[in-house]
C-alpha cells in the first residue's frame, strides 16, 4: 500500500464548513448546466417544430395569400434526406388569418402539416378542420378542446372557414401572441389555396439535436442549399434555404447570452469552492505541523507530505461534489417531472424552468472543477516547505 495514502486515510480534516461550501457549489454549477442545456434543448426542439430547422421556400413566399406554392415531391427531396445530419424532411402549408371568438379576434398563421404525422411533437392526428391551438391564444380568446373557431383569410376575396378545436398546446414562440401558430391538416388549406395535393407553401428539413446550433445550422444550410441548386431542373420552383438561425437571430442571441452566464456561473462556483479548500487545508496543515516535522524527521520528502494533504483535501472534494451532484440530480427529477417553477413565457419562452440532464456536460463540468480546485490547493501546499523539523519535534 502506498503510506502517502495510508497516512491520508488516518488524518482527519475538519474543514466541514469547506465540504457544505464544496457541496453547494457543485448543487448550483450542475443545476445551472441542466437549466442552460434545458433552455437550449426546449426552445431549439420548439423552434424545429414550429418551421424546421432548414426551410426550403420560393423566394417570394408570402403569408397572405396563395401564391407560389412549391412541389411536395422536388427533385431534390431524395438527396436532401440521405444528407448526413438531416432526420427528416416534411411538406408545410402556411396562410396568414384572423380568429375570433366572441367580439375577440387575434391574428395567427396557421400551419398545414401532414395529419398522419401528428402535430406539436406528438403523434395525435388532426382531424379534418380540426385545429391545435396554442395555449397563450387559447387563454386570450377562452378557447377549449371542442370549441368552434371562425378563421377568415384575406385574399383576392375574403374567404371564411369554421375549424374546430380539437387540442391546446403549450407553445414557445407565442408567449407575446404575434407568433401564433395554429396546426391544421395540410389538406384543409390546399383546399383553401385551390392546390392540388402536390403543392406545399415549404419543405421544413428537421436536422439531428446534434446539428441544432447556431454553426451546425449554418453549415447545413449551406450544404442543403447547394444539394438543391445542384438537383433542381428548370422546370421546378426555384426556392432558398433559410435556417432558423437567420429567422430568429435574437432567440439564438438570448440562449448565447444564457450560456455565457452558465460559464461565469462555474468559474464563480469553482473559485469559491476552491478558496474555501484553500482555508481548510491551511487549517490541517497548521494542526498537524508536529506531525509534517516527524514525517521530514523520518526522511519523507516534501512532495510526499503534500500528496498525503493533498489526497485528504481530494476526499473532501469528492465527497462535497458527490453530495452537490447528488442534491443537483434529486432537483432536475422533482423539476422535470411536476414544473413545480414556473416561469413567464412571454419573457423566456417557456411556461416552467426546463432541465436536461446532460450526462457529459455534467461530467465534463465536475472534471475541470475538480481539477481547478486541486490545483489551486497546490498554493497552501507550498507551507509544508517552510517548516524546520527540528524545531517542530522539540516544541511537540
Amino acid at each position: 500500500m502506498d503510506v502517502t495514502l495510508f497516512i491520508a486515510r488516518r488524518l482527519r480534516f475538519k474543514g466541514r464548513i469547506a465540504m457544505v461550501s464544496i457541496a453547494v457549489s457543485f448543487l448550483v454549477m450542475i443545476i445551472s448546466v441542466s437549466i442552460s442545456s434545458g433552455f437550449r434543448n426546449g426552445i431549439r426542439d420548439g423552434i424545429s417544430l414550429l418551421s424546421g430547422d432548414i426551410q426550403l421556400t420560393p423566394v417570394n413566399l408570402n403569408y397572405l395569400d396563395e401564391a407560389a406554392p412549391v412541389e411536395r415531391y422536388p427533385s431534390y427531396l431524395t438527396h436532401v434526406e440521405a444528407l448526413a445530419g438531416v432526420e427528416a424532411v416534411r411538406p408545410a402549408v402556411y396562410r396568414a388569418g384572423i380568429v375570433k371568438s366572441g367580439e375577440d379576434i387575434n391574428g395567427v398563421l396557421f400551419k398545414g402539416v401532414d395529419a398522419s404525422m401528428g402535430c406539436h411533437g406528438t403523434t395525435d392526428s388532426l382531424p379534418s378542420m380540426g385545429v391545435s391551438v396554442p395555449s397563450s391564444l387559447a387563454a386570450r380568446l377562452r378557447l377549449a378542446p371542442g370549441d368552434e373557431l371562425p378563421s377568415y383569410f384575406i385574399g383576392e376575396k375574403v374567404r371564411v372557414r369554421k375549424f374546430t378545436v380539437h387540442s391546446v398546446y403549450d407553445g414557445v414562440l407565442d408567449g407575446s401572441g404575434d407568433n401564433a401558430v395554429v396546426f391544421v391538416p395540410m389538406a384543409d388549406l390546399q383546399r383553401l389555396n385551390g392546390w392540388s395535393g402536390d403543392q406545399v407553401s415549404a419543405m421544413e428539413v428537421i436536422l439531428e439535436p446534434r446539428f441544432r446550433t447556431m454553426d451546425g445550422m449554418e453549415r447545413m444550410q449551406q450544404e442543403i442549399g447547394s444539394l438543391v441548386l445542384l438537383y433542381s431542373p428548370d422546370e421546378e420552383t426555384s426556392v432558398v434555404a433559410r435556417s432558423a438561425v437567420s429567422r430568429y437571430p435574437q432567440i439564438f442571441d438570448w440562449l448565447n447570452l444564457i450560456d455565457f452566464n452558465v460559464f461565469f456561473i462555474l468559474v464563480l462556483m469553482t473559485v469559491v469552492a476552491g478558496f474555501n479548500m484553500i482555508s481548510g487545508l491551511l487549517i490541517m496543515l497548521f494542526e498537524n505541523i508536529p506531525t509534517i516535522g516527524l514525517l521530514k524527521s523520518l526522511g519523507m520528502d516534501n512532495r510526499g507530505i503534500a500528496r498525503i494533504f493533498l489526497a485528504s483535501a481530494s476526499s473532501v472534494v469528492l465527497k462535497g461534489m458527490f453530495a452537490g451532484n447528488l442534491l443537483a440530480l434529486l432537483f432536475c427529477l422533482v423539476q422535470g417531472t411536476t414544473h413545480v417553477i414556473g416561469l413567464d413565457p412571454a419573457n423566456y419562452f417557456l411556461s416552467y424552468v426546463p432541465v436536461h440532464v446532460d450526462i457529459a456536460m455534467i461530467l465534463a463540468a465536475d472534471a475541470a472543477s475538480y481539477a481547478v480546485i486541486m490545483v489551486l490547493l497546490l498554493l497552501p501546499s507550498m507551507f509544508i516547505t517552510k517548516i524546520d523539523p527540528a524545531k517542530t519535534v522539540r516544541v511537540a
